[in-house]
């Protein structure tokens, strides 16, 4: 079963840090392995809520999804959005971006090194707000509860997470124009240009989130209909077509998913300019992660338990907060690409083995314990 899910993936793996090898050496080996591991991790988010809609679907639009629609919101958004963030953030066409990036990467390395802060201030706006709107909100399972307790409270307060993201970019902006003023640099121009690009990353997030919403919305509805339609059909004696949803519901599924991957890819797109910006490595590594997210789905789906580490959810959010402050941070100063990428890993192994050592404490407490962590409350989803 297990290989039979995931073979695929394992095969991509392998080939991928293969060529990475070829590639760049050793290093290269290293960067592509943290990107994959980092990605594979950030994805399980994704496979799961990918899986908790999938599994209402019935099989003709569950197969749709996992080839057409991983095909385009996946493969497309992070084998190619790295390339057009590239090309559109140093000025060039797609083409010449991976010309460069292959035949003089020199010249590739300096052009995305001055576009640097502005594509760190669009990719550490977005991933910001995602962390935010994660961290200010009320759930019935806390990780970190000293943390997330207090910032729950603070976030019954209407566009804290819009106010406190504002606050972070002018901060970011006013320290880079001083610091460039101070050294006499040629950036000091750039401050606006950090300050727009940050509000650029602000809105896409926005934008995504609020067409997630609009879909959600819908998809409800079309629920609720379906549902009444099931009820008139049991009262009039008629057969019932079951509970997998098609048509209508099945559609608004299909494109509610297709955002939420699209925004999800998009995280790791972002996410792997603060570990590197080389086109390749970036490619091999998304492309090893892409893999994962089908795998993920499918075995979620077949298995059927999605809440068995209820806190890997908060280690990719925390991952994904590190990532944004480090991707702001690097808007003026170099950061270690390998320090980068084990910020995201360890977190996120840390929060797996604190799912392992909850699970452990409940099976040894026969299933009942107190507070936030009873399986009551794990049941009714995070």
């Amino acid at each position: 079963m297990l290989l039979k899910t995931f073979g695929w993936s394992f095969a991509v793996t392998a080939l991928g840090l293969v060529a990475a090898v070829f590639y760049g050496g050793w290093q290269a080996f290293g960067i592509v392995a943290i990107l994959s591991v980092l990605e594979i991790s950030l994805s399980f988010d994704n496979a799961v809520i990918n899986a908790g809609i999938l599994k209402k679907m019935n099989a003709f639009w569950q197969k749709i999804f996992l080839t057409v629609g991983v095909l385009i919101a996946v493969f497309g958004m992070r084998l190619v959005f790295p390339v057009v963030i590239v090309a559109v953030s140093a000025q060039l066409g797609p083409i010449e971006a991976i010309d460069l990036s292959f035949n003089n990467p020199e010249r590739y390395k300096e052009l995305v090194t001055d576009a640097h802060p502005s594509i760190a201030a669009f990719g550490g706006m977005f991933l910001l707000m995602i962390f935010l709107d994660f961290i200010f909100e009320d759930r019935d399972i806390q990780w970190l509860r000293w943390i997330e307790r207090p910032l729950a409270k603070l976030g019954k307060v209407d566009m804290l997470s819009v106010c406190v993201a504002l606050i972070v970019l002018m901060v970011s902006a006013m320290t880079f124009a001083t610091h460039a003023h101070q050294h006499g640099g040629g950036h000091a121009d750039k401050a606006s240009t950090v300050m727009l690009s940050g509000i650029a990353g602000l809105i896409t997030y926005l934008v995504v989130g609020g067409l997630s919403g609009f879909f959600e919305n819908k998809l409800e509805e079309e629920e609720e209909r379906e549902q009444e339609a099931e009820e008139a059909a049991r009262k009039a004696g008629k057969p019932v077509s079951g509970v997998l949803l098609a048509g209508k519901a099945a559609f608004f599924m299909f494109l509610y998913l297709e955002v939420l991957d699209a925004s999800f890819s998009f995280d790791g797109v972002i996410g792997a300019f603060a570990i590197t910006n080389e086109i390749v490595l970036m490619a091999l590594g998304l492309g090893i992660g892409a893999m994962y997210v089908r795998s993920l789905t499918v075995y979620l789906v077949r298995q059927g338990t999605l809440d068995d580490y209820v806190y890997l959810e908060h280690g990719a959010h925390y991952a994904i907060g590190a990532l944004s402050v480090i991707l702001l941070v690097t808007i003026q100063y170099q950061i270690n690409e390998i320090i980068t990428g084990l910020v995201g890993v360890v977190l996120i192994g840390w929060s797996f083995w604190s799912s392992v050592r909850r699970n452990k404490a409940i099976e040894a407490a026969g299933g009942e314990t107190g507070g936030s962590d009873s399986k009551a409350e794990v049941s009714s989803g995070v």
